[in-house]
């Protein structure tokens, strides 16, 4: 028996949730196709939950726009919906007169992306804000906060309930095609079903590659391949000394290992990143030794014996390994041609930050879907 449907989301993490709702409230029949038991217990509920400011990505690029764009929707979302949140600000700290000299360019950037409160520190600045930190310099984001990044996504999903979306837990996409009427997707689980779709949006994260491929008719040529950066954190017991995230000055494939906390207080470090070729979530306690060490780079007096292994999350990068960062691929009908199908790859940082922009530019990319 084959079932039709508007408009199908396949993944329930933040962005599929945001995604939803905006089609939803569109006036969109809307599905939700998850895989797991249970909403955003993949990439959305493995990450540091920090509301970025924009200041790291390239200018032009979609990162750049959506996340500058995404943080003020995302904090007015938060406050309307009484979501818990927390504007903590964070800096950004050289402790190398190389890294010094790095905070210009990081600076110049922020500002070409619409970044206009950032304040350089000097030393004595730095101590003065943040006594336990050792740094040359430092650049204060007073716009960078962190969220309940679960609460989030609870009221993403009741606001696309509310305007007519459901949502399919334990319905995993196991394939599909594209016909002259539409997406047709193969959905498993207790109750497997055929699903004809007028549109289709795949926000699958890890597995939006797999995903992409699975659909015979669609260009093989055209679907990236996912590549999984595991992140591990590090969390610290008892009270720590800082009042603001504390982050090094970013290289290689991620920001580097920072300090965040969630709201209660709890104090971590990470993520760390590893190239894997399987999504693993476990944290090897024989990692913290290099933890201490770079953290030791801003915090010289860490209390190693404090640091325990916390949780990992695993980033849905569309570069290879020693590859240079690469940009969100939102890639809809314009793009690929396909009709009503939008896939969304390598969402990874600042996705949570950007999910109401990225939003948006779903919407937008099916505006012209019947």
């Amino acid at each position: 028996m084959v079932e039709s449907v508007q408009c199908a989301v396949i993944g329930a993490g933040v962005i599929g949730l945001a995604a939803a709702r905006a089609l939803a409230q569109a006036g969109r029949e809307v599905v939700v196709l998850e895989a797991a038991d249970a909403i955003g217990t993949v990439t959305s509920s493995r990450n540091s939950e920090v509301i970025h400011a924009g200041i790291y990505y390239a200018p032009g690029s979609l990162k750049a726009r959506l996340c500058r764009t995404g943080r003020d929707r995302l904090y007015a979302y938060l406050a309307d919906h009484g979501i818990p949140h927390r504007r903590l600000g964070k800096l950004i700290v050289a402790t190398t007169a190389a890294e010094e000299e790095a905070l210009a360019g990081i600076a110049a950037r922020a500002h070409a992306n619409g970044v206009e409160d950032l304040r350089r520190l000097d030393a004595a600045a730095v101590k003065a804000l943040e006594p336990a930190v050792r740094g040359r310099a430092a650049l204060l984001s007073p716009s960078t906060g962190i969220l309940d990044s679960h609460a989030l996504m609870l009221e993403l999903q009741g606001d696309a309930e509310a305007a007519g979306a459901v949502l399919a837990l334990n319905s995993p996409v196991a394939g599909g095609r594209i016909d002259s009427d539409g997406i047709v997707l193969d959905v498993g689980g207790a109750e497997p079903m055929t699903l004809r779709c007028r549109a289709v949006v795949n926000s699958a994260g890890l597995a939006a590659d797999r995903v992409a491929r699975s659909l015979l008719g669609f260009p093989a040529a055209l679907v990236p391949t996912i590549h999984y950066a595991k992140g591990s954190y590090v969390a610290l017991s008892g009270k720590t000394p800082f009042r603001h995230l504390i982050y090094p000055v970013p290289g290689g494939a991620g920001l580097g290992i920072h300090y965040t906390c969630d709201l209660g207080g709890q104090g971590r470090f990470g993520p760390d990143v590893e190239w894997r070729d399987a999504v693993d979530y476990t944290v090897d306690p024989g990692r913290i030794p290099a933890f201490v060490g770079a953290i030791r780079r801003y915090w010289p007096d860490l209390p190693a014996d404090r640091l325990h292994p916390d949780y990992a999350g695993v980033r849905p990068k569309v570069q290879a390994p020693g590859e240079p960062p690469a940009d969100f691929v939102i890639q809809g009908p314009r793009s690929h041609g396909v009709a009503g199908l939008v896939n969304l790859f390598g969402i990874e940082s600042p996705g949570l930050t950007s999910c109401l922009a990225i939003a948006d530019v779903v919407a937008a990319e099916l505006a012209e879907a019947p």
